[in-house]
């Protein structure tokens, strides 16, 4: 493999290993949790050799290097599991990204454009699947967050998604939705019901004893609920014909209605294309799930505890690891985890994310057809109204049950949003905090959880019960900017992280850098577009 530069008193040559004591570097570099295999405390680091002739000595330490900050010690990447899997952390995308664009954003532009600019759909879910992929090749190849990986280029670069988070995902607007649902159902003032629900997950996460594998399991149930939830209901109100219709439609490439281009209409299907799926900053909050899952080299990484079980908490490395790639055995089990994450980006996450919104594009459909009024009121944009007169459509096809249980599913949503959102946004707050903000290394990365995930809290509920949810008027089309730029950016940080900080063998190839790249453009180009042709940011 290219081994660059070794810190050692003068520069080393590359490939040239680099003598420490590797008892004394291993004990310090790996966690307790996840030791490298007895193979490698046998052998040593791939690639070295006892020197002839003589007992064997202690074999040398080798290192890659990427960027400025601290190289990373080669170990032993673990062998992949079984490609096809039911559980991953690809539920955390489907929990922030199956959100109002799926189940509301997309049947509003159906029935105000036809099921013909579904192609549109197919276009931004794809782009994401591929985003994901490869923001999974730096994380599962080191077991850093792409946040680290920014900073080995220009650390500048992960300031500004740090900054970013606070500034779009402290507000609780997201919440406004699924409890707004929940009062339709239940009565209960959705202020209350939101406010509860923060405290309740705050208090959940604080007492796990492992913060991941708790809502691995619980969103995968969240998540199941919900598409056979909402699979049922389409096929009990919908037709054949509107299933054919909305899937048909995403195969019309190139149909874009006049109006679709008006000022009116433009920003919103760039944003609806851009928040296919998760938006702002959340496929790179899946670099976290992944190590946390223990994906790749995220397996020499301990995993974020909650709050009551900190203590416990094992050492946490100052950098992540690297394998070996100029091994042919670790190579092939390298194959392996691409095809492992593969199949968790385009059929869980993928697939996933297709279903629920064609289940929901066809309750539009249905509901519109037995109560024309509804088109109007999508078509006017009132979103809790648009949800009224759908859940009213609904019970006069069936029972009234079935209008409590369309917005339980929209309660639901809210839930696994929630979920995702305070995680996410937690992990990722933390690990950079642990590694660049000077003096944090002396509290744990799971306190510095803590320490997020209750401030994200508390702040919440106060804007909920004295201030707007969204966030101050004046700086909402701001955060708007931020959210659809931060994608744009990652895109182009993405394109630099695997091309400049990775061995050759695992750079992504010229297919992945185009798609990668286009789908910087299109982001960028799309939002700067709209802001100075229209004046208005992407909604």
């Amino acid at each position: 493999m290219d081994s660059p530069d070794v810190e050692s008193g003068r520069p080393a040559k590359r490939d040239e290993p680099v003598s420490t004591d590797p008892e004394a570097a291993r004990e310090a570099s790996v966690p307790r949790q996840r030791r490298p295999p007895a193979q490698e405390q046998a052998s040593g680091a791939p690639g070295s050799e006892a020197p002839a002739g003589g007992p064997a000595e202690a074999p040398a330490e080798r290192f890659w290097r990427a960027g400025r900050l601290e190289p990373m010690p080669i170990r032993k990447l673990p062998k992949a599991p079984p490609s096809i899997h039911i559980l991953g952390p690809t539920v955390f995308l489907v929990a922030l990204g199956v959100g109002m664009g799926e189940s509301y954003m997309w049947p509003r532009l159906v029935l105000v454009f036809g099921p013909e600019i579904r192609w549109l759909f197919l276009i931004g879910v794809t782009l994401q699947a591929v985003v994901m992929l490869e923001m999974a090749r730096y994380a599962m190849a080191t077991g850093e967050s792409i946040f680290f990986g920014a900073a080995r280029v220009f650390k500048p670069l992960m300031w500004f998604f740090f900054i970013t988070a606070i500034a779009v995902y402290i507000w609780p607007g997201h919440l406004s939705a699924g409890a707004s649902a929940f009062e339709r159902v239940t009565g209960i003032p959705w202020q209350a019901t939101a406010v509860a629900g923060m405290l309740l997950v705050g208090v959940v996460f604080t007492l796990a004893k492992v913060v991941y594998n708790l809502l691995e399991n619980v969103l995968s149930i969240c998540i199941g609920l919900l598409v056979v939830g909402t699979a049922v209901v389409a096929a009990m109100v919908g037709s054949f014909a509107d299933l054919a219709s909305t899937v048909t439609g995403m195969f019309a490439i190139g149909y874009m209605p006049e109006e679709a281009l008006s000022p009116a209409w433009f920003p919103i299907i760039v944003g609806s294309i851009a928040f296919a799926g998760p938006s702002g900053m959340q496929q790179m909050w899946y670099t976290l799930h992944l190590r946390d899952k223990g994906a790749g080299m995220g397996a020499h990484i301990p995993q974020v505890r909650g709050l009551r079980h900190a203590g416990e908490q094992e050492s946490m490395p100052s950098r992540g690891f690297m394998f070996d790639t100029s091994d042919s055995a670790e190579m092939g089990k390298w194959k392996g985890w691409r095809r492992w994450v593969a199949f968790d980006a385009l059929l869980l996450f993928w697939g996933i994310t297709m279903l629920v919104t064609i289940s929901f594009t066809v309750l539009a459909q249905a509901s519109a057809r037995l109560d024309p009024g509804v088109t109007e009121v999508i078509r006017d944009g009132e979103r809790d109204a648009a949800l009224d007169a759908m859940a009213g459509a609904f019970s006069a096809a069936g029972s009234p049950v079935l209008g409590t249980v369309f917005f339980l599913f929209i309660a639901l949503i809210g839930l696994n949003a929630t979920l995702g959102l305070f995680d996410s946004f937690s992990r990722g707050q933390a690990d950079m905090t642990y590694h660049f903000v000077p003096g944090a290394k002396r509290f744990s990365v799971s306190k510095l959880y803590a320490f997020f995930l209750w401030g994200l809290i508390l702040f919440g509920i106060g804007v909920l019960l004295f201030g707007p949810a969204d966030g101050p008027a004046a700086i909402l089309d701001v955060l708007a900017f931020l959210s659809t730029f931060a994608m744009g950016a990652y895109c182009v940080v993405l394109l630099l992280v695997n091309n400049l900080t990775l061995p050759k063998p695992i750079r992504p190839g010229i297919v992945s850098n185009a798609l990668i790249g286009f789908a910087a453009l299109f982001y960028l180009g799309a939002l700067f577009y709209s802001l100075f042709a229209f004046g208005v940011v992407v909604s």
